[in-house]
This record gives structure tokens, C-alpha cells and sequence, in this order.
């Protein structure tokens, strides 16, 4: 007679071990996952973080560790850059009044806290470097994206457009139409009008870039069987522009977008520091830089305010590169 075999504690490990199901990742976690491993890209990342948290909470930290940026302080200032008549500020900067009071020292002759129009510069320059980058962006996917899909007529028209605009002494024309404004337009006055114009300038002008980048993945994409899979189900031109390709686009588009804001960033501090920018006296990195020229034997005047713009167009061109590498390991050197 057969021994009946006992199935119990198959049964029971089979029920305490039940198969785990499989998980899968998106291409964002996928994108994430290796743009952690870049520390260099993390760092920059890190420090762009704490530039814009800067920027935003200026009022919080000068009332903190300094003082109002315009408050002069001439009692203490140094009235004369060759005698050196202010308290010693360090080895590096002996007499630019850099104390537990003045983190940065003071300005020449008014007696500014520096470290305040620092922190306040950030403000203006994060601005109009973040909104025209927006809204180049903008303008140069779209445009960008319609001239890859179309094609024919479209793609020529779009494209010459992109040689005029290239071909345009952007410098000299910002230069031109910053210099003639007037105190008072499209209901905005002083500084204020003049940041949207520079907003508009740089962010207007600068397009072109962009969008050849865009039209020549667009091309690409075109091409592709879930495009043509698309047509073949009836979509409209419209749609698959803006439902098919551009999610397609969001990759090079970021990676463009991070490493556009240090150059508007730069190219905002050579318009005040050739005057025709921010006028004071709103604080602002590249207004500084040229004051700061008419004190070379004053250094720390110079020192604080390129160290800025020196320190955010490296922490957004790291991070750039460390998103690009994530977002298309295949590109990457």
C-alpha cells in the first residue's frame, strides 16, 4: 500500500514566500537615479538650491548677519581709498572694514554694507536670467518643434528667421534700446522698467539657440513609428506636435534650459556693468563690478561681487552637465 505523501509544509512555504512581483522604473527615476551618482553635478545643484533660497529670502538674511543695502555708513567708510584709514579686515583685504558687522566690509566713501548688495544682487540677476530664459525657451521649442515637424515652406521660413536673429549685434542693440528708455512706459517706471526690457531683450533675442537645437530632434522624431502610428489613427498636425513630439523634447530642452541661465545671467551683469542695466541704486552684481572700477586699489570691492557670478555660472554649468549626462547617458564623453 502507497505511503500518502504530506504536501503540508510544501504548502506552507510555498504560501510564506510568495513571488514578489517585478517593478518597474521610469525614465525620470531612471534619469534621477544616475544624476545622484554625479556628485560634482549634486554639488552644483546644491549650491544653485541655496542661491535661489538666497535670493528669495534676502530681507530675512541681511536683517540677520547685515544691513540695509543703501544705508550709507560714512562715519566708518573709508574716505580716501590711499590712506587706509578704515579697521583692518584680514590679511587678504587689510583695509576693507571686514568685521562680525560688515561680513564683506563696506563700500568706498558711502560706507554700503557689501555683503547686503551681494545677497540683494542675487534678486536681480536670478530674475532676469530665470524669466528671459523662460521665455526664450518658449519661444525657440515651439517654433523649433513646428519647423522640424512640417517641414517645406514652414522650415524655411522659421529657419531664415533664426539666421536674421542670429546675425543681430544683440549687445549693441540691447545697449541701443536700454539707453533710450524713457522714465515712464507700458505703465512701469524706473528699474522695474527696466528689468522687463531686459527680460524682453534677452529673453526675445536669444530664441534662435534653442530652437535649431529643438528643430534638429524634431527631424529625428518625425520619422519615428509612433508618429506614424499617430497619422495612421487620424491625429492632426496640432496634436501630435504638442502631444507626440514635444514630451519627446522635454530632455534637451531642460538640459539647454540650465545651461542658458549662467549665460543671461552673465550677459546681464555686461549691461550694468557698462551702465545701461540696473541703475542705482538698486544692488545688482555687474553695477557693482563698475563701480568697483573706479577703486582698483580697493580690491575687496571687485573680489565679492565676481566671486558671485563666478560661483552661480559654475554651479549652473556643473549641474547642467551632470543633468545632460543623466538624461542621454548614450551622449555622454
Amino acid at each position: 500500500m502507497a505511503t500518502p505523501v504530506d504536501t503540508s509544509v510544501t504548502e506552507v512555504r510555498t504560501e510564506a514566500a510568495p513571488a514578489k512581483a517585478i517593478e518597474g522604473r521610469s525614465l525620470g527615476r531612471i534619469a534621477w537615479s544616475r544624476l545622484k551618482r554625479d556628485r560634482v553635478a549634486m554639488s552644483g545643484g546644491v549650491v544653485v538650491l541655496l542661491l535661489i533660497l538666497m535670493a528669495i529670502f534676502a530681507p530675512f538674511i541681511v536683517k540677520l548677519l547685515g544691513h540695509p543695502p543703501n544705508d550709507f555708513h560714512q562715519d566708518t567708510a573709508l574716505l580716501d581709498p590711499s590712506l587706509g584709514n578704515l579697521p583692518r579686515g584680514g590679511f587678504l583685504f587689510p583695509n576693507s572694514g571686514i568685521s562680525k558687522d560688515y561680513l564683506f566690509g563696506m563700500e568706498p566713501l558711502n560706507g554700503r554694507d557689501l555683503f547686503s548688495r551681494v545677497v540683494y544682487g542675487a534678486r536681480i540677476s536670478l530674475l532676469i536670467a530665470f524669466l528671459a530664459t523662460v521665455l526664450s525657451v518658449f519661444i525657440g521649442a515651439t517654433l523649433g518643434v513646428i519647423a522640424g515637424f512640417f517641414g517645406g515652406w514652414v522650415d524655411t521660413l522659421i529657419s531664415r528667421a533664426m539666421d536674421l536673429f542670429l546675425a543681430f549685434p544683440l549687445l549693441v542693440f540691447a545697449m541701443a534700446i536700454v539707453g533710450i528708455l524713457p522714465d515712464t512706459a507700458f505703465g512701469l517706471s524706473g528699474n522695474g522698467l527696466r528689468i522687463a526690457m531686459l527680460i524682453f531683450v534677452i529673453g526675445f533675442f536669444n530664441w534662435p539657440y534653442v530652437a535649431r537645437i529643438v528643430r534638429g530632434q524634431a527631424l529625428s522624431l518625425r520619422e519615428r513609428e509612433f508618429i506614424d502610428a499617430a497619422r495612421s489613427l487620424g491625429a492632426r498636425g496640432p496634436y501630435i506636435v504638442f502631444r507626440e513630439m514635444l514630451p519627446n523634447l522635454i530632455a534637451p530642452i531642460l538640459i539647454y534650459t540650465t545651461l542658458t541661465i549662467p549665460t543671461n545671467v552673465l550677459f546681464e551683469a555686461g549691461l550694468s556693468f557698462l551702465g545701461v542695466g540696473i541703475q542705482a541704486p538698486t544692488a545688482s552684481w555687474g553695477g557693482m563690478l563698475g563701480k568697483a572700477t573706479e577703486y582698483y586699489n580697493v580690491p575687496h570691492f571687485m573680489f565679492f561681487p565676481g566671486m558671485a557670478i563666478f560661483v552661480t555660472v559654475l554651479a549652473f554649468n556643473l549641474f547642467g552637465d551632470g543633468l545632460r549626462d543623466a538624461l542621454d547617458p548614450k551622449g555622454k564623453r
